[in-house]
């Protein structure tokens, strides 16, 4: 686990250094938007059905995702509660409420979360992150979340028809349907394109690593103490609810410790583009994904230990 973080950091690392020392005069955040709409829409997509198209298609891909349900809407209920009584006490504007609530929420469960399951456990538990993230924790983030964050921002109000339409446009999520239902009719696929899938996968994890030190920044926080609730919760408290659910769903092994090891993510950067778009603090959108991606570092080797004695 310790080689697999430190090669993560320095990648990470290099990210930052590539945004520090912008070579060929690039702009940093047009190479971050490039990689992030590349891999969205081609790489992860490629990843999905090659994952889904090998993988064993059983009650996993159910209670995988209902884990996620649970443990994310249970973090929900405890972050608004959490941040409803701090709001008042610490003089917290809704757009800075907002984006502590949904930090402590939603995790980097594909952008870190891929990487770290497939280095811990084989290629395999990739299925787990994609089930994770695009069968539960992307839906909740533009059913439940864009509301929130439009009700806590200052930006144009997503309906429900908007959320549905944005989560049913996601290239990752028809390759996981795709990937599912040329397993499940057992089609065959010629192996030039088997092998140009997973050509175009295996870019998918380092681009990601990479374009998490190319966001990262160093904000004015006037609320800096305020994220010390949201750290807690989504270090300590959404595993603890992940663990509990997958338990009691009755997932076990690889896919209970995947659950466990998903849920102590640290908060997503794909915050930084909600915060933007909905008008919430984007500067304490950043330092809370600095910040818990720091501490993760730590927390995710506990996560992990536990996951070992918890699955033995």
């Amino acid at each position: 686990m310790q080689t697999i973080l430190l090669s993560f950091g320095l990648i990470i690392l290099l990210g930052a250094a590539f945004k520090w020392l912008r070579p060929g005069g690039l702009d940093p955040g047009q190479v971050r938007a490039a990689i992030n709409v590349t891999v969205l829409n081609l790489f992860l997509p490629s990843l999905c059905i090659r994952t889904l198209y090998g993988a064993r298609i059983d009650m996993k891909t159910v209670l995988v995702p209902m884990t996620a349900w649970v443990s994310t809407l249970g973090a929900l209920f405890v972050s608004v509660s959490i941040y409803g009584i701090l709001r008042r006490r610490m003089d917290l504007a809704p757009p800075e409420a907002g984006v502590l609530v949904l930090g402590a929420t939603f995790g980097n469960v594909t952008y870190l979360g891929l990487p770290v399951l497939t280095g811990l456990y084989g290629s395999e538990a990739a299925k787990y992150a994609l089930y994770y993230d695009l069968l539960a924790t992307t839906p909740l983030l533009w059913l439940v979340g864009a509301g929130l964050a439009a009700r806590y921002g200052r930006g144009k109000r997503m309906t429900f028809r908007e959320s549905l339409k944005t989560i049913a446009t996601l290239p990752p999520v028809w390759g996981i349907f795709a990937g599912m239902t040329l397993n499940l009719l057992q089609i065959p696929l010629p192996q030039g394109v088997i092998k140009a899938l997973e050509m175009l996968g295996s870019p998918v994890v380092p681009l990601m690593i990479f374009s998490i030190g190319l966001a990262l920044s160093l904000p004015k926080v006037r609320h800096a103490f305020a994220i010390i609730p949201a750290v807690i919760i989504k270090l300590s408290v959404v595993p603890l609810f992940s663990f509990l659910a997958a338990s009691a769903l009755g997932l076990r092994g690889d896919a209970l410790a995947s659950c466990l090891v998903e849920g102590g993510m640290p908060a997503m950067v794909l915050l930084l583009l909600i915060a933007a778009r909905f008008k919430l603090d984007v500067s304490l959108a950043a330092f809370i994904v600095i910040i818990t991606t720091a501490v993760s570092f730590v927390s995710l080797q506990v996560v992990v230990h536990l996951a070992k004695y918890l699955i033995a």
